[in-house]
């Protein structure tokens, strides 16, 4: 095998490798576009139980337990030593 024959055998396997990727993620376009139809189609991205927080709003503060402050405030303490 000559030097041209493989740098057409190398050429031609590098051109058919990236036309199966180019045609792979034009398939997994379509399919993510068919899937997005659907999902509008059957209203499955309404948020169910609306409990999804909103941006930029906090937990609230008032809901931590005393018992894991203590126990926090406890082992800072005990490393200060």
């Amino acid at each position: 095998m000559t030097i041209t024959q493989m740098l057409q055998q190398s050429g031609l396997l590098t051109v058919l490798g990236m036309g199966v990727v180019f045609v792979f993620l034009a398939i997994m376009i379509i399919l993510m576009h068919a899937l997005h139809a659907v999902v509008h189609a059957f209203h499955l991205d309404k948020d169910v139980c609306g409990a999804q927080q909103k941006p930029g709003q906090i937990n609230d503060v008032k809901n931590t337990d005393d018992e894991v402050v203590a126990a926090v405030a406890a082992a800072i303490h005990k490393d200060e030593k």
